[in-house]
C-alpha cells in the first residue's frame, strides 16, 4: 500500500516492493510499503521532506490530509551496504494503521457524508449570538428595576464591574483560543485542554447546567411580558404565575422544535429575533425623544429632564436588596460572552490563521478581538445608556393624581411636572422603573457544550448524551435533557429567583478560564504560543480574583455550594482518572515543579533523619518477578524512589528497537498495576555492564536510588561460569558504589516469565481457533449465516486444537510458582518478622523490618529480633538491644541472643554443603604442582582448597545460621538476615553463592540484606 502522504515526483524514482513487518513490534503482522525516495527541491533522491503543515495535523483531522513524515530509523538505517532495505516499521496514515482515530482524543471522527454541513461565520455565528444573549430579559425587563433599585451612579457600576468581568474573560479566552484548532465544547473545551480533565470535567458539568438553566430565565422574562399584554387586555387564564408557567412551557417547546431542526434554523431563527429586538430597541429610544401623552406622564414618563437623573441618581435600595443583590440579579445578561464559543464546533475555519477557534474572538482577519468584544462593546453601549432621565421611580398610571406643577408634595420629582404620586409611598405602586417590566429574548448553547463533555467520556454514565444526530452532529439528546431542566425551572415562575443561581454558575466557569490563561503563561510551556497577544497572565489572575470574589458578595453561601460542588466532581474524575491527555497546562506546572523541586533539594546536605531506601530493583519486565517489585513497593509506596530496571543483553544495535518498545510497554504497566514506580532499561553486551550503567546513571540530584534490589540466582549451580560471574560482578559493583543491598529469594523462585509467555500464547491460540469456528460455523450461503446461531466450539475440538504439552508436576510447580510471586500482594496474616541483625550495617538490616510493619498489609506482623552474643552476657547484650530499639522508637517485644552460632554444624548438613561445592572445587591438593598450576589457568574461577581452608570459619557460620533459621524462624513471614560479605579477589563467585545458598535454602521468604555501612537511624532529635 503506497503511503499517500509522499507524492510522486516527475522522475517517478522506483517503488520498493511490500516488506513484511510481522515481527516488528506491533504485533500486527500487517504489510506495509516502504516509502518511496523521490527527487527533492535538493535535487537528488532522498526520503526527507520539507516542512509542511499536514506533517502536524491529528490523525482523523477534517481540515486536510494527514501526512507521515519519514521516521528516524528509516533515514537513519535504510540503505545497507548490499543494497537491500531494512526498515522497521513505522506507522502509516493508511489501512492498517495502529495509529486510530479514537487514539487521539483531540481528533474527530469525520462525517460519512459532510456535504452540506453547516458552518458560521464570526458575524452569524459570535456577534448574531453574543448580541442575542447580552441583549433580552436583562435590557427590557430588568435595568429599569436595577436603576431604580441602585441608582444611575451604582447602576453605572454594576454594569462596568460586569463589563470588566467579561472584557477579562474574553481577553484570557482569546488567548486561549488561539493557541490551537479547538473543537467543539466552548469553556468546557478551553478549560479542558488547559487545565486537563479534572477542572474540565467539574467546571463542564456545571456550565452545561448554567446554560440550561438559563434557557428558563429568558423563556420566563419572555413569559412575564406575555402575561402582562394578557393583563392589559384582561385576557389572563388561570392567575399570573400560572399562566408564566403555561407560557414557558409552550415556549421552551417551540424552542425545542426549532433546535431539534437544526443550527441553520436556529440561525435563521436568530436573525429573525435579532432584527426584532433591534428595531425594539430603536423604538425605545425614538420613543424617549417623543414629547409625553397625558397618559404616559401618569405612568411617569416625563421625557429627558435633568432633575429626574439627578433624583435617580442616588439608589433607593428596598425590599431587603443591596448593592451584590442587584448586581446578581443584573449579571446573567453579561453571561452572553460564550454564546460563539458555545458553538465552536460549528464555526468556520479562520482564513488567515486557519484556527477555528480565532473566530471567536477575532474576525477574519484573525489579529483583532472583533467577534465577542464588538458584542461587550455595543451591548454595554446600550445598557449605559438608560432611560433613568425619562422616568421617576414610582407612578400610579392614574391621571387624578395631579397637582398644580411646581408645587410641593415631598415625594419624588414628579411633583414639579404636576403629578403627586405619594400614594407609593404606602402602597405598591404598577408603574415606574422600580415597577414596571417590559419585553423579551432567548437562546441555547447548552446541548453542545454538554455533549462535548459526555463525548470525552470523564463520566461514563453519560455517554449516552455523546451521540449527534444529522449533517451537524446535532445533541438530539442534549436537547431533550435541557428541555426538562428548563421546565423544571420555568415552574419557578419567578425571574428574579433563577437569575441569581445561574450568577454563580457562570461567574465560577469565568474564574477558571481567567486562570486558564494566567496558568498556561505562568508555565512557560513552549507549547503556549497564542496568536492573539493582547492579553497578560497577571490581569487573567485579577479577573480570576475578581470573579470569586463576586460570587462570595453575592451570595456566600451560593458560592460555598457552587466550589463544593466542582471539589466533589474534581475529586471523583481525579479518582477514576480518565485516559487521556490533552498537554495541560497543569501537566507543564507539574513538571516545572518537578524541576525545581529537584533543584532545591539538591541543594541541601543529606540528613540521616530524612533517610529513605530509594530502590533500584533489578527486576527485568516488571511483571515477570511480580514478588520482588511487590516488596520494593512496600518499602517505598508514596515515601521513595522506585526504579524497576532491565537490562537487555545483547548487540546494542539489535536490542535497541526491543528496548524502547518496552518502555511505554511496562510503564503504563506499572500505572495500571497501582505501582508507584519507574521502568528504566538499557542495552548492554552484557548483563554486569548494564547494570553497572544503571548503578552510576539512575536518578537525578538527591533523587537517586541508594538501595539496590534484586532476586537470588536460582539456577546457580546449572549456569554458564560466565552468568554467575558477572550475577556476583553486580553485587561487587554495588558495594563498590555504596549501595545498600538487599536480595530476595523464595523457594519457589521469582521468575514467572516462561508462564506468562504461555498465557500469551494460549490466548493467541484460542483468539485463533474462534475466528476459525465463526468461518466455520457462522457464514453459510445465502447470507443465512448471519441469522443462524453459531455453534459454540465443543470441549473436544478445544482439546484436539489446543494442546498443552505440560506434566501434572510441571503444572503443580508452576501453580506453587504463581501463588508465591503474588503472596505479598495480598494483606498478611497474622505472623512475624523474624529480623537476624547480626552485622551492624548502618541500620538498614532494622529500618527495612520496621518500614514495612507501617504499611497496611503488614501491620498485623511484630518484629522479633535475633542478635549474636556470648552465652555467659547474655542477658546483658539483650538489655543493650532493648535500650537502642528504645532510642530508635522502634517497638519490638522479642529479642532472642544467639550465643551458639560459634559451633559448627551438624555432619550431614556438612556433607551436603560439600555435594554442593563439589562440581566447583580444583582439588589442586591431590595433584603435583605443575598439574596444579595447569588447572589453575585452565580453570581460574573455580573453588582451591586454600581458599576452603582459609575461609573455613565463615563457611561454617552460613551453614550453622541456616540450621539456627530452621528452628527459631521457621513460621515466620518474612525473615530478614544480614548478608555475609565476600571480600573482592580472595572469595571466589561459586563459592560465594554456596554461601548465599546454604544460609538460605529450605526457609519462608529470606531477604538478605546489607547496608552501606552508613547510619540510616538516629536516636537525636
Amino acid at each position: 500500500m503506497e503511503n499517500l502522504a509522499f507524492e510522486k515526483s516527475k522522475d517517478d524514482p522506483p517503488l520498493y516492493e511490500e516488506t513484511s513487518f510481522s515481527g516488528n513490534g506491533y504485533g500486527n503482522g500487517e504489510h506495509r510499503s516502504v516509502r518511496p525516495s523521490v527527487v527533492s527541491a535538493f535535487g537528488h533522491d532522498t526520503l526527507d521532506r520539507v516542512p509542511s503543515i499536514d506533517f502536524y495535523r491529528n490523525p482523523g483531522t477534517v481540515s486536510g490530509h494527514r501526512a507521515i513524515r519519514p521516521s528516524l530509523q528509516e533515514l537513519h538505517e535504510v540503505f545497507q551496504k548490499n543494497g537491500d532495505l531494512d526498515i522497521p516499521d513505522t506507522v502509516d496514515d493508511g489501512e492498517g494503521s495502529d495509529v486510530l482515530e479514537n487514539d487521539d482524543i483531540e481528533a474527530i471522527v469525520p462525517p460519512e457524508n459532510s456535504a452540506g454541513v453547516v458552518k458560521f461565520g464570526w458575524i452569524k455565528g459570535v456577534l448574531v449570538r453574543c448580541m442575542l444573549n447580552i441583549w433580552g430579559v436583562m435590557l427590557f425587563i430588568r435595568l429599569s428595576w436595577v436603576f431604580g433599585q441602585a441608582g444611575v451612579g451604582l447602576g453605572i457600576i454594576i454594569i462596568l464591574l460586569s463589563c470588566v468581568v467579561t472584557t477579562l474573560t474574553c481577553l484570557s479566552m482569546s488567548a486561549i483560543c488561539t493557541n490551537g484548532v479547538v473543537r467543539g465544547g466552548g469553556a468546557y473545551y478551553l478549560i479542558s485542554r488547559s487545565l486537563g480533565p479534572e477542572f474540565g470535567g467539574s467546571i463542564g458539568l456545571i456550565f452545561a447546567f448554567a446554560n440550561a438553566v438559563a434557557v428558563a430565565m429568558y423563556v420566563v422574562g419572555f413569559s412575564e411580558t406575555v402575561v402582562d399584554l394578557l393583563k392589559v387586555n384582561n385576557a389572563i387564564m388561570v392567575d399570573e404565575v400560572n399562566d408564566i408557567r403555561i407560557i414557558g412551557c409552550i415556549t421552551v417547546v417551540l424552542l425545542l422544535g426549532i433546535s431539534v431542526a437544526g443550527m441553520e434554523w436556529e440561525a435563521k431563527a436568530q436573525i429573525v429575533l435579532l432584527v426584532i429586538l433591534l428595531i425594539a430597541i430603536v423604538n425605545v429610544f425614538v420613543g424617549t425623544a417623543i414629547p409625553a401623552t397625558e397618559d404616559k406622564k401618569a405612568k411617569g414618563f416625563y421625557s429627558y429632564q435633568a432633575s429626574i437623573m439627578s433624583e435617580n441618581f442616588t439608589p433607593s435600595f428596598r425590599d431587603g436588596e443591596t448593592f451584590f443583590s442587584v448586581f446578581a440579579i443584573f449579571f446573567p445578561a453579561a453571561t452572553g460572552i460564550l454564546a460563539g464559543a458555545n458553538i465552536s464546533g460549528d464555526l468556520k475555519l479562520c482564513p488567515a490563521s486557519v484556527n477555528l477557534m480565532s473566530v471567536v474572538i477575532a474576525g477574519p482577519s484573525g489579529g483583532d478581538s472583533i467577534g465577542t468584544l464588538l458584542a461587550i462593546l455595543i451591548t454595554g453601549l446600550t445598557y449605559l445608556a438608560s432611560l433613568s432621565a425619562t422616568v421617576v421611580r414610582d407612578a400610579t398610571g392614574n391621571r387624578n393624581d395631579t397637582i398644580a406643577p411646581g408645587a410641593s408634595c415631598n415625594f419624588s420629582i414628579a411633583c414639579d411636572f404636576g403629578y403627586d404620586f405619594s400614594v407609593c409611598g404606602t402602597t405598591k405602586c404598577q408603574y415606574g422603573l422600580m415597577n414596571n417590566f417590559q419585553v423579551m429574548t432567548m437562546v441555547s448553547g447548552a446541548p453542545k457544550v454538554f455533549q462535548a463533555l459526555c463525548k470525552d467520556n470523564i463520566y461514563k454514565a453519560l455517554h449516552f448524551f455523546a451521540k449527534g444526530h444529522g449533517k451537524n452532529n446535532e445533541p438530539i439528546r442534549g436537547y431533550v435533557l435541557t428541555f426538562f431542566i428548563a421546565v423544571a425551572f420555568i415552574l419557578i415562575a419567578e425571574l428574579n429567583v433563577i437569575a441569581p443561581i445561574i450568577s454563580n454558575f457562570f461567574l465560577a466557569s469565568y474564574a477558571l478560564i481567567n486562570f486558564s490563561c494566567f496558568h498556561a503563561s505562568y508555565a512557560k510551556s513552549p507549547g503556549w504560543r497564542p496568536a492573539y497577544k493582547y492579553y497578560n497572565m497577571w490581569l487573567s489572575l485579577f479577573g480570576a480574583v475578581l470573579c470569586c470574589a463576586v460570587m462570595f458578595v453575592i451570595n456566600w453561601w451560593a458560592a460555598l455550594l457552587t466550589y463544593a460542588i466542582e471539589i466533589f466532581l474534581y475529586i471523583y474524575v481525579t479518582v477514576k482518572k480518565p485516559d487521556v491527555n490533552w498537554g495541560s497546562s497543569t501537566q507543564a506546572v507539574t513538571f516545572v515543579n518537578a524541576v525545581n523541586n529537584t533543584l532545591t533539594l539538591s541543594g541541601v546536605d543529606e540528613h540521616v533523619k530524612n533517610f529513605r531506601p530509594q530502590c533500584i530493583v533489578l527486576t527485568g519486565a516488571p511483571k515477570t518477578r511480580p514478588a520482588l517489585l511487590d516488596l520494593a513497593h512496600s518499602f517505598t509506596k508514596n515515601y521513595g524512589l522506585c526504579l524497576t530496571c532491565e537490562v537487555f543483553v545483547g548487540p546494542r544495535v539489535e536490542r535497541q528497537q526491543e528496548m524502547s518498545a518496552s518502555m511505554e510497554q511496562n510503564q503504563v504497566w506499572l500505572n495500571q498495576q497501582k505501582r508507584k514506580a519507574f521502568y528504566a532499561a538499557v542495552a548492554s553486551e552484557s548483563f554486569r555492564e548494564g547494570a553497572e550503567s544503571l548503578l552510576q546513571a539512575s536518578g537525578l540530584g538527591r533523587l537517586r536510588p541508594n538501595t539496590l534490589m534484586l532476586g537470588f540466582k536460582r539456577n546457580w549451580r546449572s549456569a554458564d561460569t560466565a552468568d554467575v560471574q558477572e550475577y556476583v560482578g553486580v553485587l561487587h559493583d554495588a558495594f563498590d558504589f555504596e549501595y545498600g543491598t538487599v536480595m530476595l529469594r523464595l523457594n519457589q523462585g521469582l521468575d514467572i516469565s516462561h508462564i506468562l509467555a504461555a498465557e500469551e500464547e494460549m490466548e493467541k491460540m484460542l483468539l485463533e481457533q474462534q475466528a476459525l469456528e465463526m468461518e466455520e460455523n457462522g457464514f453459510q450461503e445465502g447470507g443465512k449465516g448471519f441469522f443462524k446461531r453459531a455453534r459454540k466450539p465443543s470441549q473436544k475440538v478445544l482439546a484436539t486444537r489446543v494442546e498443552v504439552p505440560h506434566t501434572s508436576d510441571v503444572a503443580k510447580i508452576n501453580q506453587r510458582l504463581v501463588e508465591a510471586s503474588s503472596q505479598f500482594k495480598k494483606k498478611q496474616d497474622k505472623g512475624t518478622i523474624d529480623v537476624w541483625w547480626l552485622f551492624d550495617d548502618g541500620g538498614l538490616t532494622l529500618l527495612l523490618p520496621y518500614i514495612l510493619t507501617t504499611r497496611k498489609k503488614w501491620k498485623d506482623c511484630k518484629l522479633r529480633i535475633f542478635i549474636a552474643g556470648q552465652p555467659e552476657r547474655t542477658e546483658q547484650d539483650k538489655e543493650e538491644m532493648q535500650s537502642l530499639l528504645k532510642k530508635f522508637r522502634i517497638k519490638c517485644n522479642y529479642i532472642s541472643v544467639i550465643g551458639d552460632l560459634h559451633i559448627r554444624p551438624t555432619a550431614e548438613n556438612w556433607r551436603l554443603f560439600e555435594d554442593m561445592i563439589e562440581p566447583f572445587r580444583l582439588h589442586e591438593g591431590s595433584k603435583d604442582t605443575t598439574q596444579a598450576e595447569a588447572l589453575r589457568k585452565e580453570h581460574p574461577w573455580k573453588i582451591t582448597d586454600a581458599e576452603l581452608d582459609h575461609f573455613d570459619e565463615k563457611t561454617n557460620l552460613q551453614v550453622r545460621l541456616n540450621e539456627l533459621l530452621q528452628e527459631s524462624s521457621r513460621a515466620a513471614k518474612l525473615i530478614i538476615v544480614s548478608m555475609p560479605i565476600a571480600r573482592k579477589g580472595s572469595v571466589s563467585d561459586h563459592l560465594y553463592m554456596a554461601w548465599l545458598e546454604a544460609l538460605t535454602k529450605n526457609l519462608p521468604p529470606t531477604l538478605l540484606v546489607r547496608g552501606n555501612h552508613k547510619s540510616v537511624l538516629t536516636f537525636y532529635s
